[in-house]
């Protein structure tokens, strides 16, 4: 092995080969390793290497469909790629308790996202802010002709707002730009025309413009979800009162909220892997729409009504799109899309929502009874069974032995497949 200097010239115009026998050359990298990441599996090594920069290899993901949704009176399988044991198992069980009355009822708004163009060094900015305003019509113009295809599907910037932001080093400008990018995410649309509108805001204000970007806390681009949950298809009306007393614990503590809301991410995530989303964004969108009010808080409420049965409802941002990226370059997102037969990124968003909000149920209602591990765990040992080196019939052998000892642990999961191979060898 090298001694290693990460500082490689030209390492981007390499073929993949090529990087690749250089981090073997660093590293401790065996020909068998190499050989693991070579595999690209249902992804085009020539595909991968245009999609992001400095690819070695590629990586594969479980891609998984959860069952028994219905969201607005309608069936879908829904895909789901994901690392963590349950997800999949939850989000299905979830979904059979909520087929009645139509299913999960989930509603997306418009697909409105939101470009920033940041304003420093302004004498007066609350006057540069009028001038924006009444500059409204021109500003709008010129990002519309951006992007003419765009505004002749219907969309394109629609409005200006401009406020004037405090900060340690003075007073911005900050002015959103509000676009309509329909069945996109959005995000190139938008960068092209808060870029293209920056030096006609300095012109006109005579101050220095910096940041010209898309905001991914895309408060306007919202999903609703809610569903009712009858207390006999999930044992009793104490089961309804344990997951009302989950959610408000959530409601009132941040602590509480980061995983409460990590629940609902779990299923919307999946999904966005599956699809191809920016999932990153998603991520950051709605833990900033948490906080919205100034303290962190759960993005989902579960109440009883007066029938003793269980309300949850779901607010959240969902900026996702069905053309650009990703989405229409990696060949599984397109078979994702496929099976779940969206149309519109609108519709794609309110399977996301109620995903989540279903998701979020399966997690509370197994920490207000059972408590989340003896589910997880189940599915966990299978894990640690494979880690261990069994395969075969042993990994369910091993796995249910460590389940009824209590003891899902890597080392006993050793010491067990150790057991069954030499009493197989003595059998022999």
């Amino acid at each position: 092995m090298s001694v290693l200097n990460s500082r490689i010239p030209k390492f981007y115009k390499k073929s993949i080969e090529e990087r690749l026998n250089i981090v073997k050359e660093y590293t401790e990298l065996s020909s068998e390793e190499c050989n693991l990441l070579l595999k690209f599996g249902n992804l085009d090594p020539k595909i991968a290497d245009a999609m992001i920069e400095n690819v070695v290899g590629g990586m594969s993901y479980p891609f998984a469909i959860a069952v028994n949704f219905k969201i607005n009176y309608k069936d879908y399988l829904v895909p789901m790629v994901i690392e963590e044991s349950s997800v999949v198992a939850a989000a299905s069980n979830a979904a059979k308790v909520m087929r009645r009355d139509g299913g999960i009822h989930s509603h997306a708004t418009d697909s409105i996202m939101i470009g920033q163009i940041q304003l420093v060094n302004v004498r007066n900015p609350f006057y540069a802010k009028h001038l924006i305003l009444e500059y409204r019509e021109e500003l709008l113009k010129i990002a519309n002709e951006q992007d003419p295809i765009l505004v002749n599907l219907g969309g394109g910037a629609k409005d200006i707002e401009v406020r004037v932001v405090d900060s340690r080093i003075g007073p911005m400008v900050v002015t959103h730009l509000i676009v309509d990018v329909k069945d996109a995410m959005g995000a190139n649309a938008v960068n092209t025309m808060v870029e293209a509108l920056g030096p006609v805001i300095e012109d006109l204000t005579r101050g220095k413009v910096y940041l010209r970007i898309i905001s991914n806390l895309a408060d306007k681009r919202l999903v609703r979800s809610y569903v009712k949950v009858y207390k006999e298809d999930i044992g009793s009306e104490e089961v309804v009162d344990g997951v009302v007393a989950a959610s408000a614990f959530a409601e009132a503590d941040p602590y509480r909220a980061a995983t409460h809301n990590k629940g609902i991410m779990n299923g919307v995530i999946a999904v966005a892997l599956a699809t191809g989303q920016d999932h990153r964004a998603l991520e950051a969108g709605a833990h900033a729409y948490a906080a919205r009010f100034g303290r962190y808080t759960s993005l989902s409420r579960w109440e009883k009504d007066g029938d003793g049965n269980l309300i949850g409802t779901l607010e959240m941002p969902m900026a996702v799109g069905i053309i650009g990226g990703a989405v229409k370059v990696h060949p599984i997102a397109k078979i994702a899309l496929k099976i779940l037969g969206v149309k519109t990124a609108k519709e794609l968003a309110e399977i996301m929502g109620a995903v989540g909000l279903a998701q979020n149920f399966a997690a509370l209602r197994a920490l207000a009874t059972e408590g989340i591990q003896k589910g997880h765990m189940k599915l966990h040992a299978r894990n640690i069974a494979i880690m261990a080196g069994a395969e075969g019939e042993l990994i369910d052998m091993i796995a249910n032995r460590m389940i009824e000892e209590g003891r899902i642990r890597f080392d006993r999961a050793k010491e067990l497949l150790e057991e069954y191979i030499k009493s197989r060898d003595l059998s022999i």
